[in-house]
């Protein structure tokens, strides 16, 4: 054996026989809840952008009140509103309608309708799923 040989096996060996052990990684939620506050806040159609950083929009339509995902479905941008109360992305030029839906390329799927619901405090809950 020579002197490399001997240094390779030598340091394999102690990496093998290594008494520490890496820091354990917590699993990510596979999803979390949001407190959007309570539902009188959304009284008024529109869209509330409060929530964009955080990943979603709360749009009120009518007696309609709903959650969706603020990330562009093309290459995950964040998107912005219009005063047409539309969805842009700056990034590459996408367009969404008022639900949601493709208007414009280069995205090709809708953007997702987050899970929702009022507890028994009056606040509305989003649903964020990791994806």
């Amino acid at each position: 054996m020579n002197r490399r040989e001997f240094l390779i096996l030598t340091a394999a060996a102690v990496a093998g026989c290594s008494t520490t052990a890496p820091d354990p990684v917590s699993p990510a939620p596979k999803n979390r809840l949001v407190n959007a506050g309570a539902v009188s806040k959304y009284a008024d159609d529109g869209v509330y952008a409060r929530f964009r950083n955080q990943g979603f929009f709360i749009i009120r339509q009518g007696e309609k009140l709903f959650a969706l995902s603020a990330i562009c479905t093309h290459k995950k941008c964040k998107l912005v509103t219009e005063p047409d109360r539309s969805f842009s992305c700056p990034c590459h030029g996408s367009t969404f309608d008022p639900d949601g839906h493709v208007a414009e390329g280069p995205a090709k799927r809708n953007l997702p309708v987050l899970e929702t619901f009022v507890d028994e405090n009056g606040d509305l809950l989003v649903r964020l799923s990791a994806a």
